[in-house]
């Protein structure tokens, strides 16, 4: 099969950069694959370009490059195409509208795969008749606003299949909006086996990961630990990851840190690419957060042989831990069962060894090739199924594109009818 992957950015630093390069490596074993990238602002992938796979980009912000497309009229006027709920919106423009709209146009491909939402839109609304149109959830139904959880509810049911991280939130898609003939699948996010050896259980160190954010909740986890320290002096607590552009939630983690006397104990590490040779430093892993989508880094520090002390939060960690058997899972916000659960696996060699080799163990579920198995075996009966239905396929979307033209009607009239009254209040 031609599989084609439209991204965000393939040049930057993310979860959804690094599954998408995941599993478009493994499926380039047994077919052509491309990732075309919307935006392209360096020379190479942060990341590393995926074996076998052919990168493309879309919009060049290099400002050295020849084809540099930042001083582009249309890239100063706003996106129609793609939608302004979608969190990205005021990266994208006119000129992301013409480019995309016409690679789909062109696209020699089975199969297109769209990242985001927003890609997801486009793909609906451009891709052409033939073409086999998935949307990828990196993220979840609930995690989007009204705006754009209407867009996808109406853009989306011209989509073959919707493939989501989690179980959960595949039923959140299954039972909240009508899409008839869209297929719901959950896949989970890959992650390869590491290329170092795994941990041995006995450093004393707890590792986390992640983007210093709110939703992280990482001032949990330091009053946990001050509660770790209070009886264990001799365990520390390295956090990787960078904050937001204000480093506000950096700031208040080292007030923090100062405030509980845990300077020589918690360690504000920074970004470290790869993570790997840093998980297998530690014997413990801590996620702390309010909301995953999935939970990379659950997975990650499993796949180093690390048991994960996780709050059980939407939606991923309960699907990924196996409670007591390759980790702890505990409530949302509460620091005393955080640190009582972390205890638990310091105090006890042997349970955290136990624990440790178990999570190695489960964590092979999650390998690229077995990933990627799933998603062929949900690409090549969608290409066959299309194949079958072409007429039928037609009928549906020449409906969908009439009620597409009352929608995006509406659409219109509303904003337009918001701007006035925005206009009027100014000058009043």
């Amino acid at each position: 099969m031609r599989l084609s992957f439209l991204l965000h950015n393939a040049y930057g630093i993310g979860g959804t950069i690094r599954t998408t390069f995941n599993l478009a490596e493994a499926l380039a074993e047994r077919h052509d694959v491309e990732i075309v990238s919307v935006f392209r602002h360096r020379d190479e992938p942060t990341m590393g370009a995926p074996a076998g796979v052919t990168m493309k980009h879309l919009v060049d912000l290099r400002r050295k490059s020849p084809g540099y497309d930042g001083d582009d009229p249309l890239a100063k006027r706003p996106a129609k195409v793609f939608p302004r709920g979608d969190g990205r919106h005021k990266q994208y423009s006119r000129l992301t509208d013409l480019r995309i709209g016409a690679h789909l146009e062109s696209l020699d491909a089975d199969v297109v795969i769209g990242t985001r939402p927003g890609l997801n839109v486009h793909i609906a609304r451009q891709a052409p008749r033939g073409v086999v149109r998935i949307a990828q959830e990196h993220l979840t139904l609930d995690s989007h606003g009204y705006r754009l959880r209407r867009e996808i509810g109406h853009r989306y049911a011209v989509l073959d299949a919707i493939t989501t991280v989690t179980e959960a939130d595949a039923r959140a898609y299954r039972e909240r909006l009508d899409l008839p003939g869209v297929r719901v699948e959950a896949v989970p996010n890959s992650v390869p086996a590491p290329k170092v050896p795994p941990a041995d259980s006995r450093a004393k160190w707890v590792v986390a990961a992640g983007r210093l954010t709110r939703v992280k909740r990482y001032d949990v986890l330091v009053e946990a630990f001050a509660k770790v320290v209070a009886v264990r002096p001799d365990w520390r607590l390295r956090i990787y990851g960078s904050g937001d552009a204000t480093g506000n939630e950096k700031k208040a983690l080292r007030a923090l840190i100062e405030e509980r006397g845990l300077h020589n104990h918690v360690f504000l590490m920074g970004t470290v690419n790869p993570l790997e040779p840093e998980w297998v430093k530690g014997s413990v892993a801590a996620v702390t957060s309010t909301l995953e989508s999935f939970g990379m880094t659950i997975v990650e520090a499993m796949r180093c042989g690390l048991p994960v002390v996780s709050t059980d939060c939407p939606h991923g960690p309960g699907e990924i831990i196996d409670d007591r058997a390759d980790g702890l899972l505990v409530p949302v916000g509460d620091v005393d069962a955080f640190a009582a659960a972390l205890l638990e696996l310091i105090q006890d060699d042997e349970l955290r060894r136990r624990t440790g080799q178990a999570a190695l163990a489960a964590s092979a579920r999650f390998d690229p090739v077995r990933i990627a198995e799933r998603h062929e075996a949900l690409f090549a009966e969608l290409v066959a199924r299309g194949a079958r239905r072409r007429g039928s396929g037609a009928v549906r979307e020449a409906l969908h594109r009439g009620r597409s033209a009352l929608y995006d009607g509406a659409y219109s009239l509303r904003y337009v009818a918001a701007d006035v009254i925005r206009r009027g209040k100014k000058s009043t």
